[in-house]
């Protein structure tokens, strides 16, 4: 392939998607203004817990990769894909900050008959409202002679059942000749590609996805909750109805919805929505029920070990939001132990991918998982149910353990399950 693809942000979407397209022979230019993550890619080095450290060995010795912080390295590319940053300022409004920053950096160095393509998750017109006005301002002639288009990223880290390549991959254009371009350019790394009309409707595909995840997984979590008041197992529950061939999908309850896109991505879309007046309930219902999960948790461990004393500690397992990630954004594992430490118990945690966290202003360290430490603590939560865990040891020698996550499945009497 002579095609040469610019990737803008090497974080969890930007770098694998820079290693896919080099594997199908792209030369590729990384772009990010985060020069530790430069250096440490072109020393072979991953700061991603789902690519090691020889993964990003081999995709430099490619001989096809140039990874640098100068944005000017673009007008070297034919097709420029952004992949930063789209958070939530205080879970109130989108901050585009991020993309629009990296746009006007990107303005002084677009060429003509380039491609521009946005993967990073956002409201529905992002595309057109916010990236095609900057650049029709800039004096391009967008369809003409620079060409836009939106591919919502799909990539579920720690999920290892498919390949990048294998997920099929939604793409749309401002115009014809825009979708034919970013066709052209996806087509060759993705096995599947599902155009669709608009930006818009891409846009909607990725936020209806994890809005749809958000409301569920919220049942569960109150499902959970009622299931316990009433002496009902709720993954017993969850088990017989998977049984049902048709009808019935299975989600899980654990201490609430945490990561970059399933409890952000729909507030994208509340914000968009309330802006029109229209009413977002069932987001806003999950939203609160999410929100509530980690004081539910806290007063489960109350009701286990009684009221704080100087002498009661608690163990929590996991402070990452999902398995086997070393990613916390919005993991809610940190505001479980804000409550715990808030509430007067002794508190430490265990993550083998987080060394150290700040709760409350306060640092805290990992701790070594040994025999002697789990016994000392009154009470073991696991959050998060890492792989790498040993989780016979921790039930061999834990006084109690409140398992939010059913990755002790057995009916152990000093294992309860959320």
């Amino acid at each position: 392939m002579n095609t040469k693809i610019a990737i803008i942000g090497l974080g969890y979407v930007g770098l694998p998607l820079a290693m896919l397209f080099a594997s199908k022979d792209y030369p590729v230019i990384g772009i990010d203004i985060d020069q530790s993550k430069v250096e440490k890619i072109k020393s072979g080095k991953s700061y991603l817990s789902d690519l090691s450290d020889q993964e990003v060995e081999a995709f430099m010795k490619t001989g096809r990769v140039d990874v640098t912080s100068d944005f000017s390295r673009a007008k070297e590319a034919e097709a420029i894909l952004l992949c930063v940053p789209t958070p939530l300022r205080e879970h109130k409004y989108p901050d585009l900050s991020y993309l629009q920053t990296a746009i006007s950096t990107l303005l002084p160095h677009l060429q003509k008959g380039q491609l521009l393509v946005l993967e990073s998750s956002t409201f529905p017109g992002t595309t057109e409202e916010v990236m095609l006005e900057m650049v029709e301002k800039a004096g391009f002639a967008v369809g003409e002679d620079l060409f836009i288009g939106y591919s919502p990223e799909r990539i579920d880290p720690g999920n290892h059942m498919y390949t990048l390549g294998q997920i099929p991959k939604v793409v749309s254009g401002v115009t014809d000749k825009c979708l034919k371009k970013v066709t052209s350019i996806y087509g060759a790394a993705f096995e599947t590609l599902v155009p669709v009309s608009s930006p818009k409707v891409a846009e909607m595909t990725k936020i209806l996805e994890n809005a749809q995840r958000l409301i569920n997984i919220s049942f569960m979590n109150e499902m959970a909750q009622i299931c316990h008041g009433l002496d009902i197992d709720i993954w017993e529950v969850i088990q017989a109805a998977s049984t049902k061939p048709y009808g019935f999908t299975p989600y899980y309850p654990g201490p609430g919805i945490g990561g970059h896109c399933i409890p952000v991505d729909p507030l994208y879309l509340k914000w968009k929505a309330n802006n029109a007046n229209m009413p977002t309930t069932f987001i806003d219902l999950a939203k609160d029920v999410n929100d509530a999960q980690p004081r539910y948790i806290m007063k489960r461990i109350e009701e286990l070990i009684g009221e704080p004393a100087e002498e009661k500690s608690v163990l929590l397992i996991g402070m990452t939001y999902k398995r086997d990630v070393n990613d916390i954004r919005e993991s809610m594992s940190v505001p479980v132990m804000a409550h715990v430490i808030g509430k007067g118990y002794q508190a430490d945690y265990y993550d083998p991918y987080v060394e150290e966290i700040e709760i409350n202003q306060q640092m805290y360290q990992s701790i070594a998982l040994e025999q002697k430490v789990i016994e000392s603590y009154n009470c073991v939560v696991i959050l998060t149910d890492h792989s790498q865990i040993d989780y016979t040891a921790l039930k061999a020698h834990a006084k109690l353990i409140l398992d939010t996550r059913n990755r002790i499945s057995d009916h152990s009497k000093n294992v309860i399950r959320l």
